[in-house]
């Protein structure tokens, strides 16, 4: 857990220099990214793969603070198998998740290329695979923090840190 916090610190510090095109109300980011870690295994598991994902958001309103609220869905995939040794058996089950995403941008910092925020998700896990335990198809939560360093108008690289889906999200951004 202390190295996606230390990347995260690392990747804040390192922005600061650069100089921001603010998110607006109005705008549309179209992320996409490989989640490390998480909690949604549910188990001690062999294997666990990154997890993929795909989340759209857009600019609702300018709120006092200075800041932005933004709202979006999100779609991502994770893959896990458990080799249970004593009864020579071997179990492998995917959660496909769904969710509704808010986040408050804030907007105050005055930094060119950087866009800063933090929120929350409710999601519906989807379980498909082997039926294992108690593992089901149930309701999420996720909470996180984020920052996109834009390199054009529209390219950005982005990282997030939260629980929930991935403790440490890194990937593209895509501004229209």
């Amino acid at each position: 857990m202390k190295k996606p916090i230390t990347l995260l610190a690392a990747f804040v510090f390192l922005i600061q220099f650069a100089s921001a095109q603010e998110f607006e109300a109005g705008t549309n980011v179209i992320n996409a990214g490989i989640g490390l870690g998480g909690y949604y295994g549910g188990y001690s598991t062999s294997t666990a793969s990154p997890v993929f994902s795909a989340s759209y958001e857009r600019g609702i309103w300018d709120v006092p603070g200075p800041g932005v609220v933004s709202l979006g869905g999100y779609i991502g995939y994770k893959r896990f198998t458990y080799d249970y040794a004593f009864a020579n058996a071997d179990y492998s089950w995917s959660y496909t998740t769904i969710g509704v995403r808010g986040a408050y941008h804030y907007t105050g910092l005055d930094i060119d290329n950087l866009d800063v925020y933090g929120g929350a998700m409710l999601s519906m896990r989807i379980l498909g695979g082997d039926e294992f335990g108690d593992i089901s198809s149930r309701p999420g939560g996720t909470a996180f923090v984020g920052g996109r360093w834009y390199f054009t108008d529209s390219i950005a690289g982005f990282a997030e840190a939260g629980y929930g889906v991935a403790f440490l999200t890194l990937g593209a951004s895509f501004r229209f």
